[in-house]
């Protein structure tokens, strides 16, 4: 069944959260959310086949409470890539993201993700046949370059190819990506990254929006890079580290914005688990993406340990949740005062 949510027309890209596959789910993005109201997040990147074909409730349903939140989708057929741009308006999100970064073998063989780098053209005609089948923002997720297209003039002429489609918004994974000879974790490394080309391509075409992608750790790195560019998207540091997003809405958006304390975002989340265990899902589905909030403070490991241990559990409830925080207690108040 449909269970569309109103599209969220007022947003900012000036902080997204990355697309990332067996991450970005629906439970990793309501805990997000707690944690930042501003931030755009995106789903894991979902091929056109399986929303044509599939389960569509599986890979489309989200909690009101994520928005805005955006569908990012891996395709390279224009009719193909329409029919999924009507199911995201159906559904509610907010924009729909066109893949062209991924270097996985596994989507090159479907003609999905960088290996689009290579045709613009179609990328283009993408882009069009997805903005003429439905009223809401299409954007692109791109990398600065695939193989032997290293320079400059490469990725200047894919972008401005693609905005021929009418596409505003740009997102660029400040890295080449190699096709051929290294694996996607290794991508994630190699070869450099480069945020003064995707500057550049800013300066060049000041009526695009640019967001850069890469790499990025910090805060700090974000209010330096946003000198150039127009957003941040930030997908492993905050993965591993949740509780930067804390600070995103006062150090980004509004200077007077409260910061969540973890306590708080653990007791609302802790109240999404109780509704979702109720529906059936596991507790593990959930607290993977909890591990790393407590991430540099004592207890830190204990409270990942119980949970690891614990939340795969059949039968397991929140009661292992209220366990991981005691551990955490018990480790603070043994602490000197002084600490």
């Amino acid at each position: 069944m449909n269970k569309s949510h109103a599209n969220n027309t007022s947003f900012s890209r000036r902080f997204c959260a990355a697309p990332m596959m067996d991450w970005s789910d629906r439970h990793c993005r309501f805990f997000w959310r707690l944690l930042s109201k501003n931030t755009l997040l995106y789903t894991e990147m979902v091929t056109t086949g399986a929303l044509i074909h599939g389960d569509r409730e599986r890979f489309l349903a989200f909690s009101p409470a994520e928005q805005p939140v955006a569908l990012q989708v891996g395709g390279s057929d224009p009719a193909a890539l329409a029919q999924c741009t009507g199911f995201a308006a159906q559904w509610g999100y907010s924009e729909i993201n066109l893949n062209c970064g991924c270097p996985s073998d596994r989507v090159q063989s479907g003609r999905i993700g960088a290996c689009l780098m290579a045709e613009p053209a179609l990328v283009r005609d993408c882009i069009s046949a997805m903005r003429e089948a439905a009223d809401i923002p299409v954007t692109i997720k791109h990398r600065i370059g695939i193989d032997d297209m290293d320079d400059y003039q490469g990725l200047r002429d894919f972008v401005a190819i693609v905005a021929e489609s009418g596409c505003k918004t740009f997102i660029v994974h400040a890295r080449k990506a190699w096709l051929q000879g290294l694996s996607p974790k290794e991508n994630r490394d190699i070869p450099p990254l480069d945020y003064a080309l995707v500057a550049r391509l800013k300066a060049e075409f000041p009526q695009l929006e640019i967001i850069v992608n890469g790499g990025i750790t910090t805060l700090e790195q974000c209010e330096t890079l946003l000198q150039g560019v127009d957003g941040v998207m930030l997908g492993r540091e905050i993965y591993a580290n949740p509780y930067l997003l804390a600070g995103v809405d006062r150090a980004l958006f509004d200077g007077s914005a409260a910061t969540p304390g973890r306590s708080e975002v653990m007791a609302q989340f802790m109240d999404y688990c109780e509704l979702e265990l109720a529906k059936g899902t596991r507790l593990n589905q959930m607290t993977r993406h909890i591990l790393g909030l407590y991430q540099g403070l004592p207890g830190a490991r204990r409270f990942r340990r119980v949970i690891s241990e614990n939340a795969h559990k059949p039968g397991a409830g929140i009661e292992v949740l209220q366990q991981a925080l005691r551990q955490l207690e018990q480790r603070n108040s043994a602490l000197p005062a002084a600490q």
